[in-house]
């Protein structure tokens, strides 16, 4: 299961989608489901666009209200018009560990901003995700399935 939040230019959903293609996984909004569907699934990822440092409120939320979940795999995902060095998913990776979660992988890459002042310029990142980094997302989401087959065998 991949649950997601993508907003303004679907960044987000783009990444989502090429991920999804690889493992097969349900797509869904946090607003969607209940806390306690998500330890149904073997993996989880979590993503969202990057909104003031952090993943959108909603999947923070949704995050929160996660039931303990001791060796269940997940990983995590965003977009951001900021630098990738500047990204990281802290808030998002404890909550996750304070659950119980292995986090098994971190995905990142840029993505169309044109919140705020940003729009008076026509924002940063246009045309991102492009086919460049829906490529690494599909990469991503082999080595994930890897760890899924290598675990199941």
């Amino acid at each position: 299961m991949i649950i997601y939040v993508s907003i303004h230019h679907g960044n987000t959903e783009k990444i989502a989608k090429a991920i999804s293609s690889i493992l097969g996984a349900r797509l869904v909004k946090p607003w969607e489901i209940q806390p306690d569907e998500v330890v149904e699934y073997k993996l989880a990822g979590f993503g969202s666009g990057i909104y003031y440092w952090r993943h959108h409120t909603a999947l923070i939320r949704l995050a929160e209200k996660l039931p303990p979940a001791p060796g269940k795999m997940a990983f995590i995902f965003s977009t951001a018009g900021i630098p990738l060095k500047m990204i990281n998913h802290r808030a998002l990776k404890k909550i996750l560990v304070g659950k119980r979660y292995r986090l098994i992988g971190e995905f990142t890459c840029r993505g169309w901003d044109t919140n705020g002042v940003l729009a008076r310029i026509g924002g940063l990142n246009k045309g991102h995700p492009n086919e460049k980094d829906l490529e690494k997302a599909v990469k991503f989401a082999l080595r994930l399935k890897r760890i899924l087959e290598e675990k199941n065998n």
